[in-house]
């Protein structure tokens, strides 16, 4: 696994290997746009205006420098990625995606997305790979857009910006979309977004239901609802990808498992019930975890310790968490080339087939 002489940051030459950054946002302006209509109706989820009101109103030169990066395909995003030294970004539409949007604008603003997104890596395959967007409350129009995505863009997986208006991947609902998934043999990344409703309100009040904690309750939550709800041995070609190493969940694996049989046997919870394996298998076996904002050594060596080290791959999280230090702190975990050159770059191109 060595790093290729086309493109690629500055420094490749000094590494056997690439730095693929795995959860890097992306957002058009005009979705943009619409989030800012979403905002000026009065009428929105307070979770959205918790987090969509601080990035698109604040004069503040964090949240301001923030959407200029996001919406940003050529140049300086380039730039940036050279600055810090890494080599490719697996992109997406950032949070909370087409998820607050209508049915129709949904679909709308997935297509442009997608093409956009497929226009950048057409432009910079050596630095850009993407994921496909989808209005999830349309699984017909769904279905046919990560077909789209996939087969005809060449997409390699699809982002799922956590709930849908309160609404988990668990729901029937959206089941058509994941076996669609399963069958096109692409991952889904799940992504956060602000808790749903009046259950932020708590969160909010204490400042804390933004990426401080909020984010990873709200999609430790979803993740764990996936794999209780039986979802993985309904679909056992489902593949899924979560940043922030997991959210929590591998810190929790022993107390999960034992709760969730304690539950099982008991008969407690009409919703649990026996799966094929324990929840924490389904971590090593159908999940795959980047660490996105978590850029912190004992962290990541436990979490790949407890799912694998094939389980766990590099990621930034630009622009929000855009520390060039955290890219040579991870350069400078105490691990072999060869598990580095997996970290960084293997189990990126495996997963998401680069």
């Amino acid at each position: 696994m060595t790093a290729t002489t086309q493109g690629g940051a500055p420094g490749w030459e000094s590494r056997p290997y690439l730095r693929i950054a795995t959860e890097e946002a992306y957002a058009p302006r005009e979705v943009l746009d619409e989030y800012m209509k979403i905002l000026d109706s009065g009428d929105a989820d307070p979770g959205f205006v918790s987090l969509m009101g601080y990035f698109l109103r604040s004069e503040h030169p964090q949240p301001r420098s923030v959407i200029e990066k996001i919406s940003s395909l050529g140049e300086s995003r380039l730039q940036d990625m050279d600055d810090t030294g890494v080599d490719k970004q697996v992109l997406a539409l950032t949070a909370p995606g087409t998820q607050v949007l209508d049915v129709e604008t949904a679909k709308w603003a997935a297509e442009l997305t997608n093409d956009r997104l497929a226009e950048a890596v057409a432009a910079h395959p050596d630095r850009y790979a993407a994921l496909a967007a989808v209005g999830l409350e349309d699984s017909s129009s769904a279905i046919a857009e990560l077909d789209r995505a996939v087969n005809t863009l060449g997409l390699k997986g699809l982002i799922v910006n956590s709930h849908v208006k309160g609404r988990y991947l668990d729901h029937p609902d959206f089941f058509p979309i994941l076996e669609s998934a399963a069958d096109l043999d692409v991952p889904i990344y799940l992504h956060p977004q602000t808790l749903p409703g009046d259950v932020i309100k708590p969160w909010q009040e204490a400042g804390l239901d933004g990426a401080v904690w909020g984010f990873a309750a709200e999609t430790g939550l979803h993740l764990l609802r996936m794999i209780t709800s039986g979802l993985f041995d309904r679909l056992p070609n489902l593949r899924v990808v979560c940043g922030h190493l997991g959210e929590g969940l591998p810190f929790f694996m022993s107390r999960i498992d034992h709760m969730h049989a304690k539950q099982v046997a008991s008969g407690r919870y009409e919703s649990i019930k026996p799966l094929n394996q324990r929840p924490s298998e389904y971590l090593k076996s159908h999940i795959w975890l980047t660490t996105s904002g978590m850029a912190w050594e004992p962290a990541i060596s436990f979490t790949r310790q407890v799912v694998g080290a094939d389980r766990v791959m590099y990621a930034m999280d630009y622009p929000y968490q855009f520390v060039a230090q955290e890219v040579a702190d991870q350069d400078a975990l105490p691990y072999s080339d060869e598990e580095k050159a997996d970290f960084f770059q293997g189990i990126a191109e495996r997963v998401f087939k680069l």
